[in-house]
C-alpha cells in the first residue's frame, strides 16, 4: 500500500467509519523516507493526539514507514473506553455499523481493517489492542509489558500494534526492537485451551466459534491441543487496585496467577481462549459484561498476547483467538500465530468486505 492509496481511502472512508482524530496528507506526501529502511513508504497510522511522540512510533519513522494521521480514542464519558470518538463522529465496527469496534484503540483497528493505514500503533493496558483487532477482524499485538517504553506508571500498560495479518506484524516488530532472533516455532505447538480462564462468562456463540479456531489449528497440525482445565483467579479487583495506586490490595491475585502460568508455560508454549467473552455490543454501552474479561490477566502477568481473527458469530460479529506466551517471547508468539495463518483454513479469517455496512448505523 502506497501513502497516496491510503490516503486517497481516508479521504473516503474516514466520514462513514470516523477512525482518525487527524490526518496529515501534506506532511505525509512530503515524506522522504530513506528508500533503505525496512517499512520504507509503508503509511502507518498512531493512536491518539500524542501516538506520534510513542517511542514505537519514533521507531517506525526510523524504518521508513510514513505517518498519515492520529486515529480515535475513547471521547469523555465513554464507559470502559470501549469505542472512539473521530473527527466525524464516534467509531463505527466497520463489519455492524451499530456495534462498537472496541477500545481504546478503536480508530487504529478500524483503520487497519478498512485500509486506510497498513498497520497501526497501540497501546494496552486491559485489552485495549486486543479486544478492538479481535472485533474488527486484524491482528493485535500485546508486548511484554516492559520490553518497550510505556508511559504508563503502573506498568499495566505496554506497547501494541495493530496489522491485517501476523505476518505484517513481524516486520513491524523486527523494526521496533533493539535485538531480534529469528524464531521457528517446532509444530505441533503443545497448546492449552480455556474458554473463561476459569472465571469469565463467555457468551456460548463466541466460545464455540473461538473453540473451532483451536481444533482447526490441532486439525492442520499446528497445535497439540490439551483441553484440560486452566483456571486462574478473577483478576478484575487487582488490576483495579494497582491502576488505582494501591498495588498492596492486587499483590495475593498477581502472586497467585503468576504462579499458575509460570507452571503452566513450563510445558506448554502457547495459551489460547478467545479474545473476548463476549460480542461487540452497541453503542450504547457494554452493559455488566466486562470486555476485558479475558485480557487483563495478561496485563497483570505482563505475558505478551494476540488476537488473530477466528470467524464470525451468527449476527456477523467478528471474533478473535487470544494466543499468550511465555513473558519475552514475543517473537515466539508472532511466529506462532504467523504459523496459524499459513495453514489453509487453519484460522477462518473475515470474508466480508469492511465497511460496507458502516454508511448506515441502522444496519
Amino acid at each position: 500500500m502506497t501513502v497516496a492509496r491510503a490516503l486517497e481511502r481516508i479521504e473516503r472512508l474516514d466520514p462513514q467509519v470516523c477512525a482518525f482524530l487527524d490526518v496529515w496528507p501534506e506532511r505525509a506526501l512530503s515524506r522522504e523516507p530513506d528508500p533503505a529502511g525496512p517499512l520504507a513508504g509503508v503509511p502507518f497510522a498512531v493512536k491518539g493526539p500524542a501516538g506520534i511522540r510513542a517511542y514505537a512510533a519514533r521507531r517506525l519513522i526510523s524504518a521508513g514507514a510514513v505517518p498519515v494521521g492520529s486515529t480515535a480514542v475513547p471521547g469523555p464519558g465513554t464507559y470502559w473506553q470501549t469505542w472512539g470518538l473521530g473527527r466525524h463522529g464516534r467509531t463505527l465496527n466497520p463489519y455492524r455499523a451499530d456495534r462498537t469496534p472496541g477500545g481504546s484503540s478503536a480508530g487504529a483497528a478500524v483503520a487497519v481493517a478498512t485500509g486506510m493505514a497498513a498497520l497501526a500503533t497501540g497501546s494496552d493496558g486491559a485489552g485495549s489492542v486486543r479486544i478492538p483487532a479481535a472485533w474488527c477482524g486484524v491482528f493485535g499485538l500485546k508486548t511484554t509489558n516492559g520490553l518497550l517504553p510505556s508511559p504508563d506508571r503502573t506498568g499495566l500498560a505496554s506497547a501494541g500494534v495493530l496489522t491485517p495479518t501476523a505476518a505484517d506484524a513481524r516486520t513491524c516488530l523486527r523494526a521496533v526492537l533493539d535485538t531480534y532472533e529469528e524464531v521457528r516455532p517446532v509444530l505441533p505447538l503443545r497448546a492449552r485451551w480455556s474458554p473463561d480462564l476459569g472465571f469469565a462468562r463467555t457468551e456460548a456463540e463466541v466460545e464455540s466459534v473461538a473453540r473451532a479456531a483451536a481444533e482447526l489449528l490441532e486439525t492442520s497440525g499446528v497445535v497439540r491441543l490439551d483441553r484440560s482445565p486452566f483456571e486462574l483467579l478473577d483478576p478484575g479487583n487487582a488490576w483495579q487496585a494497582i491502576r488505582g495506586g494501591r498495588p498492596a490490595a492486587g499483590a495475593a491475585v498477581r502472586a497467585e496467577n503468576d504462579r499458575r502460568l509460570d507452571a503452566l508455560f513450563a510445558r506448554t508454549d502457547v495459551l489460547l481462549t478467545p479474545a473476548t467473552p463476549n460480542r461487540p455490543h452497541g453503542h450504547d454501552g457494554p452493559g455488566d459484561t466486562y470486555s476485558t474479561g479475558l485480557t487483563w490477566a495478561f496485563n497483570l502477568s505482563g505475558h505478551p498476547a494476540a488476537s488473530v481473527p477466528a470467524g464470525f458469530t451468527d449476527d456477523g460479529c467478528p471474533v478473535g483467538l487470544q494466543l499468550v506466551a511465555a513473558r519475552g517471547a514475543d517473537v515466539a508468539l508472532v511466529e506462532m500465530a504467523v504459523a496459524a495463518e499459513e495453514r489453509p483454513a487453519a484460522v477462518r479469517r473475515p470474508t466480508r468486505t469492511p465497511g460496507a455496512g458502516a454508511a448506515n448505523p441502522g444496519h
